[in-house]
């Protein structure tokens, strides 16, 4: 079993994917020949040839729409969008057309497609490509939105997204694409959708995360174990549908929750899953819902970076306030 990193992982899962099924094709900005702006598709044109693995224009538009017709006829497209912040111009094509088409058609067609694109800040590149968007795609629908946060997760959530008879959104933290390599079988195997994975149990506090922010929020539940607080870490992985039966069952165990996040804070994810809590688990709570989240401002250049990010001692302080609340 090799050690791959997330970038690894997904480029072996689309490997996979081309392998196995030749309706799934690749396009996007310099995907072929350069193997993508993170190497991501690296390698793969020379496997499978420029007719599966084709470079783009430079229109998002245009990708997003290729895909759909692509889909709606039989096809699996993998269209890639270089960097989250560039994905606004497809969104006419993911809102009216991707979304919509299994009900438009009353199920005649579905749109067998995924629309990949790096997110989130942390690699010291300029706003547009530093952006979290992924509330307004999960408000959407019609779409599945999907955020891997390891090597492994990559590899079988975006096994599972190709496979899947509707649109999915996948998007990948590029912070993480490099920061860790973990044992990763290319056995084919998927990861199921719409379900969350504890990364770690506890009873005495719940943190709810996702993407890049896992590593972080893990690290902070490891420092709360050694000041005596058991803290439970549940990747949604999938936001739409995102699991609200682990949550759930998690902070009904614990009574306690911090939702963590670099989306801006208003209108974030977060502010939907402690929207649930307070109506499906008011009782079984013994302190209020918090949310640790990036600012409600346009992600900041190189420098100031880190101080829009949330970090482990910004957790930890939300934590503690929670497991402090009488």
């Amino acid at each position: 079993m090799a050690e791959l990193t997330m970038v690894e992982a997904i480029c072996a899962a689309l490997g996979r994917a081309l392998e196995e099924d030749p309706a799934v094709i690749l396009f996007g900005q310099d995907i072929g020949a350069d193997g993508g702006v993170f190497r991501a598709t690296e390698g793969l044109t020379q496997r499978f040839g420029a007719a599966r693995v084709r470079d783009t224009p430079l229109s998002e538009t245009v990708i997003a729409g290729v895909a759909v017709g692509a889909a709606a006829h039989g096809l699996r497209p993998v269209a890639e969008i270089q960097f989250m912040g560039f994905l606004y111009p497809a969104i006419d094509q993911l809102v009216n057309h991707a979304a919509r088409l299994r009900n438009r058609t009353r199920g005649r067609l579905t749109c067998p497609m995924v629309l990949r694109a790096p997110f989130g800040a942390g690699i010291k590149a300029p706003e547009h490509h530093s952006e979290s968007m992924e509330a307004m795609l999960a408000h959407v629908p019609g779409l599945r939105v999907v955020i891997p946060s390891s090597p492994a997760r990559a590899y079988g959530l975006l096994l599972a997204a190709i496979r899947d008879p509707d649109p999915v959104v996948f998007l990948e933290p590029n912070r993480l694409y490099r920061a860790v390599a973990e044992p990763v079988e290319d056995d084919g195997q998927a990861l199921p959708l719409d379900t969350a994975f504890v990364l770690r149990e506890g009873a005495d506090l719940t943190l709810v995360t996702w993407g890049a922010m896992t590593k972080e929020t893990v690290e902070a539940a490891g420092q709360l174990a050694v000041e005596g607080a058991a803290a439970e870490v549940i990747d949604l992985a999938t936001l739409k549908p995102y699991d609200h039966a682990a949550v759930r069952a998690s902070v009904e165990k614990t009574g306690r929750c911090v939702i963590v996040h670099e989306a801006p804070l208003t209108g974030g994810f977060g502010a939907e899953i402690a929207a649930d809590l307070a109506e499906h688990c008011l009782t079984s709570l013994l302190a209020p819902v918090k949310r640790v989240t990036g600012y409600d401002t346009i992600v900041p250049y190189p420098r100031l970076e880190a101080h829009y990010l949330p970090g482990v001692p910004r957790i930890l302080q939300a934590a503690r306030a929670v497991l402090e609340f009488q």
